[in-house]
């Protein structure tokens, strides 16, 4: 080769060499010049922006903008524009000093150097940590942030693909040089779609009908039925439940049970059956009590309660502050998880870490919830209110008629009453307060302590309805009680404040005399969550304003509650539960609060001029001698002899239609209120940013809005930020629905992939930011996303599309030894499904399984949870024991089992069935020595394998060899081996048929979905 062509040979190479370089953007910085958005604003953004930007910038160097970086910071200019080696900031950098844990690499430094140097041009605009990602950080250009993409699914032909899911997947594997498996058997295949769409297995004839007939016609008939099925809804509802953390008590160190927090679990179960769109699936979750109202409303929105509830904070004002804020991130932390894949919680004490939300928008949202309340609701059901007024009417007729006899009678014989003839004694009481000078009982040692601002004045207690009187603990144990004050209010709009309250002293059981809280201006004996009373039905109040009135409430030993005021009955007795008990030391008395905690309506406004207690029941008489209206009391003895013969029986023929009518009122009143635990909301609060988080550290007021982290949506709400909290809470479930929020589709519909597959497209469901997984098939996500957008947000015709698909139908091995090495290699985890995961049955599931195939699973709908633990409320603390129970009642489907916080059962904890305390949007799956004893041991596996038994043989006959094929088709739908039923009858033989069934209960087949 001559010299000319050697130097064009290696000249066409160098050209190659630098083309090849260029490709790959390895051309030094030196020889182009800088992008300024490109090559420096990413520098900026991930290693120095987090401490200089802001109000209050570390050294005082802003670096958002040009100016203030020439202007520099504490340490004089930061900049010398157009000479590097005289700008303090390229010192600072070059020396590794800035930034300080993790300094730049030598390319950086080096464009840092260049940009300074060419005249340190600007970009667009301020930069701002959120708008680009980093490798440290997630921008507003995050993948899950960008709208959803259009895109098709690939034009690949194969025999395999049966649907887009499965081009999307067949074309990720040839990619890898990976093939699919085939499809399953018709038994496995069965088996699976049983368990994922109903959480129950097939039955043997369910089973043997598909393998006589696996065509896809058969297949997708099942697909259809199981859709429709009632236990769809119960099988798709727990899953619900498990994200959004559904307990039924409160967690914390009370951890009251909720009894009435069940109406959430059924309304979702019902949602789901009903195939209600997803978008106002989650729309009524916000805001049902807005969209319709009434019980469905109520238990829709037992969503914002679904969590813990700190019902015993500290006594100070930063504990309270403290204990509210970590309720408020805690409900904010699943909102964003669990509909739109965010960790809101996370920027509650700065700006979030990895994502872009700050500090404000966390502000902003909290300002959406601040009307967040926990309690029961008493929600009128129409219809049944209607029936119950016009008994109400039929009663109240009577009563005025009964009234008018009476009261004749009355003037009848008080008119020829002699004065002196009646005794005015009044009756002798425990202790008694006169509040002359000071709180002390003038009788015993029930001392009281003022709280707040009460005071003694003008011999009457002055309440401001802030403050109260609490006394020393009883001395004495009391059952039959009469509580008795003297009381004249402020004002007649007051709704729930107590006179006389005797409480436990932890406040969670009470009895009290309190004004206008079920019925304006109305007085009514208080009990804890109304336990032991109702209306009196007594009439209005209109003179307590103007004088003292007498009140008194009688406790008598069978239940009775009868009320009295000014010495005269008031309205008529009621009778709801037995009698409360108080014990010495452990109760005490409150003047001008219902019950502890103090707080909310429970303050009375006013003036207590006297009080009493007594520990006994006291009469009519000894009420009025009280009163000091003795005089103007007549018995029933009297009363009655002075009216004629007629007169008398028609009284009595009166009162035996009102005593009637009174008990069709209280069945009555039972159905026409749904009592429901669910979202109390109070007023909306002006809400501030919290500097780091702290209580005494306030900041800036913000409006109810929202992130800005999603471009194609506005964060504003255009509200003030003393808004109503209806207005907030509707515009925070607009932003979360809006067809705009790419999240909002594409978290549910991963989150349905996740319970199909084992594993997500994206392999954390809660979390779509930066900490979060990547999408192992992101075209397919979004293809997906969009179509269940388009298709009305139908989750059952995801399901149908993804059972439908030749991915979800495929065999747990390869189509060859090859290739499953190759796939174990390549894809160990199986993240781009070349092959079926193997599951292992979820706690719930196990557990309903055992029931279906011993014969005993109650498929009872609804209602009130099944308790299989017991429940000790022991020093203000409730104790939750597992207890071995068996009745139907106890064999329903475990999503209807009472779900305490702590209340775990041994069986359903071995299997990894999550505490509801925090949300789990992903089960554990371990495999220890305990399931395999669980499932051994357990007192209702030992239980229903002598029921599956019983079964066995009242469906086999006695032929043992029968049995033994039964048996085994019912527990995993085949037939034995013939090693497997030798064993069989062995085992039977030695220790009886239970045997045999306990121990199918035990193998894996029984266990494991493949």
């Amino acid at each position: 080769m001559t010299d000319r062509k050697l130097a064009n040979l290696w000249f066409l190479l160098l050209n190659a060499v630098l083309c090849i370089i260029t490709s790959w953007g390895l051309i030094p910085l030196q020889a182009q010049s800088i992008d300024f958005d490109k090559h420096i604003a990413p520098i900026l953004v991930s290693h120095c922006l987090e401490c200089h930007q802001g109000a209050e910038p570390e050294g005082g160097l802003n670096l958002t903008e040009l100016a203030p970086i020439i202007q520099g910071g504490d340490s004089g200019t930061a900049i010398v524009v157009g000479t590097a080696a005289d700008s303090y900031l390229w010192a600072r950098v070059n020396s590794d000093e800035m930034p300080p844990k993790h300094p730049l690499s030598n390319q950086e430094k080096a464009a840092l150097r260049q940009w300074i140097e060419e005249g340190a041009n600007w970009g667009s605009g301020p930069l701002d940590l959120f708008s680009i990602t980093t490798d440290r950080r997630a921008g507003r250009d995050w993948w899950s942030l960008r709208p959803l993409s259009e895109v098709a699914p690939p034009a690949i032909k194969s025999p395999w693909v049966r649907n887009e899911i499965d081009a999307f997947v067949l074309r990720r594997l040839q990619e890898e040089g990976l093939n699919p498996s085939s499809k399953a058997d018709p038994r496995t295949l069965i088996r699976r779609l049983y368990f994922d769409l109903i959480g129950l297995p097939p039955t043997p004839g369910q089973v043997a009908a598909f393998e006589k007939d696996p065509s896809e016609a058969a297949y997708q008939k099942i697909v259809d039925e199981l859709l429709q099925s009632e236990h769809y809804g119960e099988r798709w509802g727990r899953h619900w439940l498990d994200v959004v953390r559904f307990g039924e008590s409160d967690g914390f160190e009370r951890n009251f049970q909720r009894e009435n927090a069940w109406h959430y679990r059924d309304w979702v179960i019902n949602a789901l059956n009903n195939d209600m769109r997803y978008d106002q699936f989650v729309r009524m979750q916000l805001v049902g009590d807005q969209i319709v109202g009434g019980t469905e409303g109520a238990a829709a929105t037992g969503f914002w309660v679904a969590g813990v509830h700190n019902t015993t904070v500290g006594g100070s004002k930063r504990m309270k502050q403290l204990a509210r804020q970590d309720e408020i991130e805690e409900v904010l932390g699943t909102v964003g998880q669990t509909f739109v894949g965010l960790t809101f919680n996370c920027a509650r004490c700065h700006d979030h870490k990895f994502d872009p939300i700050s500090q404000t928008e966390y502000y902003q949202l909290a300002s959406t919830i601040s009307g967040l309340g926990f309690g029961d609701r008493d929600i009128p059901i129409p219809e049944e209110q209607a029936t119950l007024a016009k008994l109400d009417r039929k009663i109240a007729d009577l009563r005025r008629e009964l009234a008018a006899i009476d009261q004749a009678a009355r003037d009848k014989v008080i008119a020829s009453r002699l004065q002196d003839s009646v005794t005015t004694t009044p009756p002798a009481a425990l202790a008694r307060w006169e509040f002359d000078s000071d709180l002390n009982d003038s009788i015993g040692g029930l001392h009281g302590t003022a709280h707040g601002q009460a005071r003694i004045e003008n011999g009457a207690l002055v309440l401001d309805g802030k403050s109260f009187v609490q006394t020393q603990p009883l001395t004495k144990n009391l059952a039959e009680k009469t509580l008795e004050a003297w009381v004249q209010l402020d004002n007649l709009d007051q709704r729930g404040g107590g006179a006389i309250s005797l409480e436990t002293r932890n406040g969670v059981v009470f009895d009290a005399i309190v004004f206008g809280e079920r019925e304006p201006k109305r007085w009514m004996a208080g009990s804890n969550s109304f336990v032991r009373s109702d209306s009196f039905g007594g009439a209005e109040e209109t003179t307590a304003t103007m004088r003292p009135v007498h009140i008194a409430l009688v406790y008598k030993d069978d239940g009775t509650i009868l009320g009295y005021r000014d010495g005269q009955p008031y309205g008529h007795s009621m009778r709801k539960s037995q009698l409360q008990s108080y014990s010495e030391g452990e109760a005490e008395v409150l003047f001008g609060l219902r019950h502890k905690p103090a707080g909310g309506n429970r303050y009375l406004t006013g003036r207590i001029h006297r009080a009493a207690l007594y520990d006994r029941a006291l009469s009519p008489q000894e009420i009025a001698a009280s009163a000091g209206n003795a005089a103007e009391y007549v018995s029933e003895e009297h009363l009655t002899a002075a009216l004629t013969k007629a007169e008398r029986n028609h009284r009595e023929t009166l009162k035996a239609r009102i005593s009637e009518l009174a008990k069709d009122r209280d069945e009555q009143a039972a159905k026409a209120t749904s009592r429901i635990y669910t979202l109390v909301a109070g007023r909306g609060e002006a809400t501030n940013v919290l500097l780091r988080g702290d209580p005494d550290n306030i900041g800036e007021v913000v409006s109810p809005a929202t992130t800005a982290a999603i471009d194609e949506l506005s964060a504003g709400f255009d509200l003030a930020p003393d808004a109503p909290e209806v207005d907030r809470r509707r515009k925070l479930a607009e932003w979360i629905t809006h067809e705009n929020n790419p999240l909002f589709a594409r978290v549910i519909v991963n989150r349905v992939w996740h319970y199909h597959f084992g594993t997500g497209i994206v392999d954390t469901p809660n979390d779509f930011g930066f900490n979060g997984g990547r999408p192992s098939h992101p075209e397919l996500l979004d293809y997906l996303a969009r179509d269940f957008r388009q298709n009305g947000f139908r989750l059952k015709w995801l399901h149908r599309l993804i059972v439908s698909s030749a991915t979800y139908q495929q065999a747990i091995q390869g189509p060859s030894e090859t290739d499953g090495r190759n796939a174990a290699d390549v894809d160990a985890a199986n993240r781009l499904l070349s092959r079926a995961n193997i599951r292992r049955l979820e706690a719930e599931s196990l557990r309903d399984s055992i029931l279906y195939v011993s014969g005993k699973l109650n498929r009872e709908l609804g209602g009130p949870s099944f308790k299989d633990v017991s429940v000790t409320l022991n020093s203000g603390t409730t104790y939750y024991e597992p207890i071995d129970v068996d009745g139907a009642e106890f064999f329903r489907r475990t999503v209807y089992r009472f779900n305490p916080r702590g209340g775990r059962s041994a069986l359903l904890d071995t299997f990894d069935c999550p505490d509801p305390a925090s949300t789990a949007p992903r089960r554990s799956m371990t495999t220890t020595p305990l399931q395999s004893l669980s499932l051994l041991n357990n007192p209702l596996v030992v239980r229903m394998a002598d029921y599956f038994a019983q079964r066995v043989r009242e469906e086999a006959g006695e032929d043992s060899s029968r049995q033994i094929t039964l048996a085994w088709q019912l527990a995993i739908a085949r037939d034995p081996t013939n090693s497997e039923r030798a064993l069989s009858e062995q085992l039977v033989s030695k220790h009886g048929l239970p045997a045999l069934c306990r121990g199918l209960f035990n193998i894996n087949e029984f266990v494991v979905i493949e």
